[in-house]
């Protein structure tokens, strides 16, 4: 290659380019591990302060629900990623069965394909012949064309389960420090959780187009909602119990 235009723009280009995790790995499972843990905690204390418990029991109650929310939600991600993955598996078992019984038509159809995205109809048949040479090559192409998915990139299921384990307890606890270092305000754990809520909303637009702020107030409504509606019904379940 003897084009200094072109080997000065491929060194810069290799420094910016990267993409972030969109395969529903654990950035997925851990936003939402995080999210969740800290509107579930934050509704569940406003539901028992509602109804009147002290601190004793909102400490209980939320400690409980952060164990028992973080294993529900790392179980729950471990069988749906699992579940994924074994469909996408399947999936190409057929592809695979498909390629050995018609590949002719099979190669017609991946050269369609390329056609519709806007290659000409020769370019598309030579592109469909040399990827059929390797079946393996093959398969992965079909795959990627017609499930919009790649078997190279699938998600792990034990990563995305620690993931929003822990996250989901890190949300959990947030909402709980102040009673746990001994406070018995309602208000002040509420507003600590408000916090970070705040913070957990401004770190996911690092991995979006969406404005810190926006995606702020955004979790910060959310988890208001949540708050109110248990808060409602726990002080209306409190005033009818007494």
């Amino acid at each position: 290659m003897n084009d200094p235009e072109l080997e000065a723009e491929l060194a810069d280009h290799s420094h910016d380019h990267s993409h972030r995790d969109v395969s529903g790995g654990w950035l997925r499972a851990a936003t939402f591990g995080a999210m969740d843990g800290l509107v579930t905690t934050i509704a569940l204390i406003a539901g028992v302060g509602g109804g009147g418990a002290g601190r004793d029991v909102i400490v209980l109650s939320g400690l409980a629900g952060v164990v028992a929310g973080a294993f529900s939600m790392a179980l729950g991600e471990f069988a749906s990623v699992g579940t994924q993955n074994d469909a996408l598996d399947a999936e190409a078992a057929v592809e695979r069965r498909e390629l050995a019984q018609h590949p002719r038509a099979e190669q017609h159809e991946l050269a369609a394909r390329f056609r519709e995205m806007g290659l000409s109809e020769q370019t598309a048949d030579a592109v469909s012949r040399e990827v059929h040479r390797d079946p393996e090559l093959a398969l992965r192409m079909h795959i990627s064309q017609e499930l919009g998915v790649s078997l190279d990139d699938k998600p792990s299921p034990w990563v995305a389960a620690v993931s929003s384990f822990a996250a989901f307890a890190v949300g959990g606890l947030i909402p709980l420090i102040t009673f746990l270092l001994g406070y018995g305000s309602l208000a002040l754990g509420l507003a600590v959780g408000g916090v970070g809520l705040l913070a957990a909303g401004a770190l996911t637009s690092r991995f979006t187009s969406r404005s810190w702020w926006s995606a702020a107030l955004r979790q910060l409504a959310f988890g208001a909602i949540a708050a109110g509606a248990t808060y409602l019904v726990g002080m209306l379940i409190g005033v009818s119990a007494a």
